[in-house]
């Protein structure tokens, strides 16, 4: 039995005896006795039922109430039950009414509250509460991620955050969202999700204004603002702000797509793309455009739209002017200037700026057209131009030219249009000078028409036809004048009408109405105009 005097102790806060390994105190070297146990490793008292080990019988006996099931003692206030008084007596935190179930834990959990942060790194300056967890983070500056997941390759520097992430392959999401049912691998996603629909938004960017449900993702976002990406891929150069973006963007160049899309077939390098490229299949578009109506699978994208409709286009091109509303598609236009195109198609050779373009091309060869309209039949490689064709069907033409008035389903088409008002040719026949209003005009006529009988090309199908008669024997119709070939003696007519004069031209038709004959001359049957 502990005497009075010993117990005064306690109160006068006197502690005599301390342990020459750590530095902590006690007040009576029985206790200091029993705490140097956990230095020398030595723990002789073991559970019969777990094999959990202690360094004294005090321990044990109250571990082994865990087993009994046993937890005499009772919170009044929030129900909670303890194998013990003293786990009672210290599981409230007074500031946010936390419950805890040893004293050392809710010790722990008060630091939060108060702010201290003794421990921090020394490579990032990034502060912890407990030594523990620096060691964790500093893992993370180490490279050394022991723990790999067999299924994708993915490493982690902790087995728990494997744990976690090898959820997402066994398809496991036991927890899910009463308003709109998406599920999660865990109960803390599942909470930081119902944040976006409580609509709750404390956290704001005190550059730009905008409102984050989380500190975290606040904190993420203003890397922007301070324009530091500390991370560079070695393949490519592409800097990122957090090293977790650039190994999910490394995958691009080792060409793991670990996630495979059921429907189509299609692989991805991250599941998150995978669950969004999903929704095109579902059909489910939750989110529309209050002026035009167009329907999108994410938030973000309906966000991005809708700066179509805002009018503002903040990045514009330094070669030719044209302006964008985001700078991913001003850099995708720069590659057309560069003129670098690596990537080509090995059955036709034609080159694209984009791989992505390369795909989409070569459904052409594939001849795969999985989209068909419901109403002529036609179909399409791709659900984009299946849309696009609807349109003519449905009869609405939102896009209209303010200077005739045409009418347009697609605002491309009514740019292009606008082209033939402004007098603005910029494409021009390098062999002839014509000069065109788009690209796919002058493409137009720059096709090659081949004669069959001669190795003689021309640019128009009407003049190969033309030419070709002179191979067949077919009537050609002949200027006496210029030697200029007509196919039909109407044209030689309306070509005399301009060369000659109105009064001559009368009388040799009063003389010789319509008179033709075969030029004993022509080998090729040619008529010529007498």
């Amino acid at each position: 039995m502990i005497s009075l005097r010993t117990h005064q102790l306690i109160h006068s806060g006197v502690r005599p005896f301390s342990c020459d390994q750590c530095g902590k105190t006690f007040t009576q070297k029985r206790t200091l006795t029993k705490h140097q146990l956990i230095h020398s490793g030595v723990r002789p008292f073991s559970c019969d039922q777990c094999g959990k080990t202690f360094t004294s019988m005090v321990s044990l006996a109250s571990h082994q109430l865990i087993h009994s099931g046993v937890r005499p003692f009772s919170c009044g206030q929030c129900g909670k039950t303890f194998t013990s008084k003293g786990h009672l007596a210290s599981h409230h935190c007074d500031q946010c009414g936390k419950t805890f179930t040893s004293k050392g834990h809710l010790a722990s959990h008060q630091l939060i509250h108060s702010g201290v942060r003794p421990f921090s790194c020394d490579q990032c300056g990034k502060t912890f509460i407990h030594k523990s967890r620096l060691t964790k983070h500093q893992l993370i500056h180490s490279g050394v991620r022991p723990f790999s997941c067999y299924q994708c390759g993915k490493t982690f520097t902790q087995k728990c955050n494997l744990t976690r992430h090898q959820l997402i392959h066994s398809a496991v999401r036991p927890f899910s969202c009463d308003q709109c049912g998406k599920t999660f691998t865990s109960k803390g996603s599942l909470a930081g999700h119902q944040l976006i629909h409580s609509g709750v938004r404390p956290f704001s960017c005190d550059q730009c204004g905008k409102t984050f449900t989380h500190k975290k993702t606040l904190t993420n976002h203003q890397l922007i603002h301070s324009g530091v990406r500390p991370f560079s891929c070695d393949q490519c150069g592409k800097t990122f702000t957090h090293k977790m973006t650039l190994t999910s963007h490394q995958l691009i160049h080792s060409g793991v797509r670990p996630f495979s899309c059921y429907q189509c077939g299609k692989t991805f390098a991250q599941k998150c793309n995978l669950t969004r490229h999903q929704l095109i299949h579902s059909a489910v578009r939750p989110f529309s455009c209050d002026q035009c109506r167009k329907t999108f699978t994410s938030k973000g994208s309906l966000a991005g739209h809708q700066l179509i409709h805002s009018g503002v286009r903040p990045f514009s091109c330094d070669q030719c002017g044209k302006s964008f509303t985001h700078k991913k598609t001003l850099t995708n236009h720069q590659l057309i200037h560069s003129g670098v195109r690596p990537f080509s198609c090995d059955q036709c050779g034609k080159t694209f700026t984009h791989k992505k373009t390369l795909t989409n091309h070569q459904l052409i060869h594939s001849g795969v057209r999985p989209f068909s309209c419901d109403q002529c039949g036609k179909t399409f490689t791709h659900k984009k131009t299946l849309t696009n064709h609807q349109l003519i069907h449905s009869g609405v033409r939102p896009f209209s030219c303010d200077e005739c008035g045409k009418t347009f389903t697609h605002k491309k088409t009514l740019t292009s249009h606008q082209l033939i008002h402004s007098g603005v040719r910029p494409f021009s026949c390098d062999q002839c000078g014509k000069t065109f209003t788009t690209k796919s005009n002058l493409t137009a006529l720059q096709v090659l028409y081949h004669c069959y009988y001669c190795e003689k090309t021309f640019k128009c199908r009407e003049s190969l036809k033309f030419h070709q008669r002179i191979h067949t024997g077919h009537d050609v119709c002949v200027c006496d004048i210029c030697g200029k070939l007509f196919g039909r003696f109407s044209e030689l007519k309306a070509h005399t009408d301009r060369l000659t004069d109105k009064r001559t031209l009368i009388t040799l038709q009063n003389t010789h109405t319509h008179s033709l004959t075969l030029s004993p001359r022509n080998r090729f049957g040619q008529i010529t105009c007498q």
